[in-house]
């Protein structure tokens, strides 16, 4: 008997108004063809087919993980042969419109920035099928991956490499244990896109020009994860264990099913969770008949539930431009086989820092059911002063979301503290000068000395972006 929610398709999916029935498979070996047939519905949005060179890609093979591997854009050659393909000979400047930028010019202003960048390139077929190639500078997914040097700005001391300080509660290589009852597990070191303001780009990704990582950082190696394992089992007070990296996307089917069941074994852990971008970045992996990831987490958290231990998704949308009908048929599919999914989104300046769009991602996200857990201040991060808002923005804009929804479906603003002070509701501040952009929190978990020992609470401040009078946000 075929166990509930594997292989299971979501029994309709909505592409802009029209509706297309999957057949719901009765077993894992039925043909691809058969359980994809009626992706070819008319009036079908295959916005891919706007990209020159995916202009004939079927929607099975879109979907498809071991295509969508292949295509991916990886390294600045790559990168730029792609560019030279979709990018029009003139492109909007500015948002206005008034001003325009030659092609030559804008390549040589992304050469430039991947040049200067501390993330290496590495985007998605999906990703790159949902920029708007006319206007790439201005568009929120393009400024997400894709650093142009035109855009960068003179970085204050106060943004640094690891600035949470992850690497002073690391309890054994790749895992950290800041909090009492808390850990996070650094599964790998590799992302299926990298993001050009990654927090842990000390260590995610290949070198760039710019940086140079810690060689074999996160490697997904059973010796390192086994140390970890027994510290955990070693440490009763753990109860909670997030699966992060790099992206668990980046595991094979049969890593996120033995991670998963040893976590259970474990009778201390009463939850855990996959960290994963993958469903923002590559939603078709979770309806690609030929590829197990999704049904390794689904079994996971079937077998979970049954010892009363709750596993969850957490992944990541910063922008509603990100979320299509593929987006939406995977949402589905983990609803029906009962997977919790929660969203983590970050404020980027350019991106989301502002209302309208902010509200319409957390509706978005709501009815795909996927819960709208965080809205994070970005980090102080080296390379990410023109991505940066001021944190009277987020204030702002938690006044102008909150009432729009739900409480339930509300998420928190929150300030990921620099220092390692974790995560504290950006209205929570002890003090913030607005004219001097510097804000001051306190953890009352976290004390001078030790972060997890006893004695005087300890301060941590956090700087708004240097160019916040200048008219950039």
């Amino acid at each position: 008997m075929r166990r509930p929610g594997l292989r299971a398709w979501p029994t309709a999916i909505v592409r802009r108004g029209t509706y297309a029935t999957l057949p719901v498979a009765a077993d894992k070996n039925e043909p691809t063809a058969k359980a994809l047939q009626s992706l070819h519905s008319p009036g079908g949005d295959e916005f891919w087919r706007k990209v020159p060179r995916w202009a004939d890609v079927s929607p099975e093979k879109f979907i498809s993980q071991r295509w969508s591997s292949k295509e991916t854009v990886n390294g600045e050659a790559q990168l730029h042969k792609f560019l030279k393909e979709v990018v029009p000979d003139e492109i909007p400047l500015d948002r206005a419109g008034s001003k325009v930028q030659s092609k030559d010019a804008f390549l040589k202003d992304v050469l430039e920035g991947v040049r200067a960048a501390t993330m290496a390139v590495r985007i998605t077929p999906y990703l790159l099928s949902r920029v708007n190639w006319q206007d790439p500078r201005n568009d929120p997914i393009f400024r997400q991956f894709v650093v142009l040097k035109s855009n960068l700005l003179p970085d204050p001391p106060c943004l640094q490499l690891d600035s949470l300080r992850e690497h002073d509660d690391e309890a054994a290589p790749g895992f950290i244990h800041r909090y009492h009852d808390k850990g996070l597990f650094l599964t790998t070191s590799v992302c299926p896109t990298y993001c050009a303001g990654c927090t842990r780009a000390h260590g995610v990704g290949g070198d760039t020009c710019a940086l140079t990582k810690k060689q074999n950082f996160l490697n997904p190696s059973n010796k390192r994860w086994d140390k970890i394992f027994e510290y955990i089992e070693a440490t009763p007070q753990l109860q909670d264990i997030v699966l992060s990296g790099g992206d668990t996307w980046a595991l094979t089917p049969d890593m996120i099913q033995r991670l998963g069941e040893r976590l259970i074994s474990i009778p201390h852990i009463k939850r855990f969770r996959y960290a994963s971008k993958g469903m923002c970045v590559s939603p078709g992996r979770m309806l690609d008949p030929n590829d197990g990831w999704i049904d390794a987490l689904v079994d996971v958290t079937h077998k979970a539930r049954k010892a009363n231990k709750a596993v969850a998704l957490h992944t990541h949308f910063n922008h509603p431009d990100e979320i299509s009908w593929i987006t939406r048929a995977a949402a589905r599919r983990l609803f029906e086989a009962h997977v919790t999914v929660r969203c983590q989104t970050v404020l980027i300046n350019g991106v989301n820092n502002n209302a309208e769009t902010l509200s319409r991602l957390i509706r978005s996200l709501a009815d795909m059911h996927i819960q709208p857990y965080y809205v994070y201040q970005f980090d102080m991060v080296p390379n990410s002063e023109h991505l940066r808002t001021p944190l009277q923005t987020i204030l702002d804009l938690e006044e102008q979301v909150r009432g729009s929804i739900a409480g339930f479906m509300m998420p928190q603003f929150v300030v990921d503290l620099p220092g390692g002070g974790g995560k504290r509701l950006s209205n929570s501040f002890r003090e913030y000068n607005r004219e001097t952009g510097v804000s001051t929190f306190v953890a009352p978990a976290v004390t001078e000395g030790s972060s997890r020992g006893a004695g005087k609470p300890k301060v941590f401040r956090y700087y708004d972006p240097m160019h916040r009078h200048q008219g950039q946000l």
